[in-house]
């Protein structure tokens, strides 16, 4: 059996191998938060025909970047950007586990306004390969189009604006994990989201969110809170 061919709720993805490592990018969680779909919930990815192409990038979430690059900072021709952003990264240890392995979910950092899931810095090969865990990354909506307070403009209606919908893209990916993760090896029941920054105080957010319970069973801190 091809232990790179991954068969998800939405599709069949087929991986690659990195750094003595089983690796899948660019993986959808959620449909693109464009046109009518822009400053509303995420709803969950649709499902694909034929086989995806787990070798891609994570295009960035729209963002000011610095143009001569810079400490922690890419170039602004390195990395494409586009609202079509709602996308995790796996990584695995090369050959499979008898039984699941835990799972780490990095939410990244960066003001809630810059940073993405798909940085290199962020690579979880090394992690995955060392830890004998599954790493997983995710990139949600940034600045305005994730972090504003719209609700009010929604009425009754049920699938109208919504308020800081980059947490609410992180719930589903979160979703993404609980119910795809078995698939590449992974315990949904073994979740630990971890974050620095704006990941940390992501995460504080989370952990008060009745939307996120049962979506992870352990939370890491790295600095920063919801309250900052």
């Amino acid at each position: 059996m091809d232990q790179l061919l991954i068969r998800t709720h939405n599709g069949l993805i087929q991986g690659y191998v990195q750094n003595g490592v089983r690796t899948w990018k660019a993986i959808p969680y959620a449909e693109p938060p464009v046109g009518e779909r822009r400053f509303r919930k995420p709803l969950p990815a649709r499902p694909w025909a034929g086989v995806r192409s787990g070798d891609m990038t994570v295009p960035l979430a729209p963002q000011r970047v610095n143009p001569t690059g810079g400490a922690f900072r890419l170039k602004r021709d390195q990395i494409p950007q586009s609202e079509d952003c709602l996308y995790v990264n796996v990584w695995a240890p090369d050959e499979p586990a008898p039984q699941p392995l835990p799972v780490m979910v990095w939410i990244h950092g960066g003001a809630f306004v810059t940073g993405g899931g798909g940085l290199p810095i962020y690579d979880g090969s090394e992690l995955a390969r060392r830890g004998g865990l599954i790493v997983v990354s995710l990139s949600y909506r940034l600045g305005p189009l994730g972090f504003t307070h719209f609700s009010p403009f929604s009425g009754e209606s049920e699938d109208g604006y919504v308020s800081n919908a980059g947490l609410l893209d992180q719930i589903e990916a979160l979703r993404w994990v609980k119910h795809n993760i078995t698939a590449f090896g992974g315990d949904p029941q073994q979740v630990t989201v971890f974050g620095e920054s704006a990941g940390s105080m992501s995460i504080a957010a989370l952990l008060a969110m009745p939307a996120a319970r049962g979506l992870f069973t352990r939370a890491i801190m790295q600095s920063g809170a919801s309250q900052a």
